[in-house]
């Protein structure tokens, strides 16, 4: 079950790295509680890790790494479509997993390569008028503790590690399975078009009331958005064609994008034409697919990205002032910046708890240097209360976190008494949620 490893790990976007001094692949919840017991007794700290979609250490350690790939399969999907499955499982098994059965979820992000458990413990979110984040589908949690012990949690059972462990960041123990809330299978008809950004930004509260699930993407150095309503239907399904995928969402969105960013990497000056072509070039299209299928899809080029949860009421006037940011900055920005939205929820850490929140999400091209652009933006969000998600690039600490989540301090209480030696720790949770200190 352990194993030594060789080599050094990287997460998908190369930007975060670690050697841990030993590796291991469970195959149960008794196997993990197995290593957690072994890590504490040699004094080793102990992570588990999913497919490495995060852009922070929130994963890494130098201890006991966790790899959970072949703990990754369906345990039970009741009749009230509860579904219960292993940690390691990624989204987009999942969803194929359900389809089989005519389930599915209610809400998801674009992109379905995370983990199950860690997709809710970093806050993973799609957007929606009315759905919220993975995390706010589970009904269910079993973790194992630092102290070996295999708990089950629930509205009903141990509420308290409940309400915490569904935006967990992997403090408060290891996630072993997961049981989520689906809904019978459901269509979606997708409208994609261009519009004029500040038209978008005048009508975005309309916009997002209008629709179930609204976002858009901006290109920098241009006055163009595109935008994407998804909206549930009952019609027959009209898919886009095999071609029209292939040319719009492998050929366009991936090869010949990622030939501009390589373009606009090798010469800068480039990029504000780039994109300027690239927003005229856009088209509206329409089609009707089952869920999965319009909310994910394919993101081969590889970035490194920053997002910030802000109050949804400062959306337009925070938006306008970011635009202008690049040009401040003498910054050239090959990457639309996306905005998606989400309500309020209940969960302690969750980036929506307590306000209906909107996205601001900012990219660069892998291997591009994005400190000057990212300092600006975060500085932009802190204006206004900004909440960072967990798995993307920030430089958050507990001091200003602890004033942007009411319940941080139950949070870090909660963790200081399941966890007081840190077992589960690194140097990312330090930052962002303190230092365990000794009792």
């Amino acid at each position: 079950m352990i194993s030594q490893l060789s080599g050094t790990w990287t997460n998908w976007a190369g930007n975060q790295a670690m050697d841990p001094a030993r590796i291991a692949h469970p195959t149960s919840a008794e196997d993990i509680a197995a290593l957690v017991t072994h890590a504490a007794a040699n004094g080793q700290r102990i992570k588990a890790i999913g497919s490495g979609h995060s852009f922070t250490g929130i994963g890494l350690t130098d201890g006991l790494l966790l790899q959970l790939d072949r703990y990754a399969d369906l345990v039970s999907l009741a009749d009230n479509g509860h579904v219960t499955v292993q940690a390691g499982l990624q989204l987009h098994q999942l969803n194929a997993l359900l389809a089989a059965s005519g389930r599915g979820l209610t809400n998801m992000g674009d992109i379905d390569v995370q983990t199950v458990a860690g997709a809710i413990s970093t806050g993973t979110h799609g957007t929606g008028r009315e759905s919220g984040s993975i995390a706010a589908q589970v009904v269910g949690l079993e973790l194992v503790l630092a102290d070996g012990s295999v708990v089950s949690c629930s509205r009903a059972e141990r509420p308290e590690l409940f309400e915490m462990a569904r935006v967990g960041l992997g403090a408060l123990g290891i996630v072993s399975t997961v049981t989520l809330q689906t809904e019978p299978v459901f269509a979606l008809q997708a409208d994609e078009r261009p519009m004029p950004l500040e038209e978008v930004l005048e009508g975005f509260e309309d916009l997002v009331a209008a629709n179930d699930h609204f976002e858009f993407y901006w290109f920098p150095h241009t006055q163009v958005a595109l935008t994407k309503r998804n909206n549930r239907v009952e019609s027959r399904l009209a898919p886009l064609s095999r071609r029209q995928a292939w040319i719009n969402d492998e050929l366009l969105s991936n090869k010949v994008f990622e030939a501009t960013c390589r373009l606009g990497a090798l010469a800068p000056r480039l990029i504000p034409s780039v994109n300027r072509l690239a927003a005229r070039a856009l088209s509206a299209r329409t089609y009707t697919d089952l869920a999965p299928h319009v909310f994910a899809s394919a993101r081969n080029v590889r970035f490194c990205e920053m997002e910030y949860a802000i109050p949804r009421a400062d959306l337009p006037a925070v938006f306008r002032e970011l635009t202008e940011l690049p040009e401040k900055l003498g910054e050239k920005i090959s990457f639309p910046v996306e905005v998606r939205v989400a309500p309020a929820d209940d969960i302690p850490l969750s980036t929506a708890s307590g306000r209906d929140s909107a996205y601001i999400a900012v990219h660069v091209f892998r291997g591009t240097s994005y400190d000057r652009y990212f300092t600006a933006v975060e500085k932009l969000m802190n204006s206004v209360g900004g909440r960072p998600h967990w798995g993307k690039i920030n430089t958050a600490t507990a001091e200003v976190l602890r004033t942007r989540y009411p319940r941080f301090e139950e949070f870090v209480a909660l963790r200081r008494e399941l966890d007081p030696a840190g077992l589960f720790g690194n140097a990312y949770l330090d930052r962002v949620l303190g230092e365990l200190v000794p009792a």
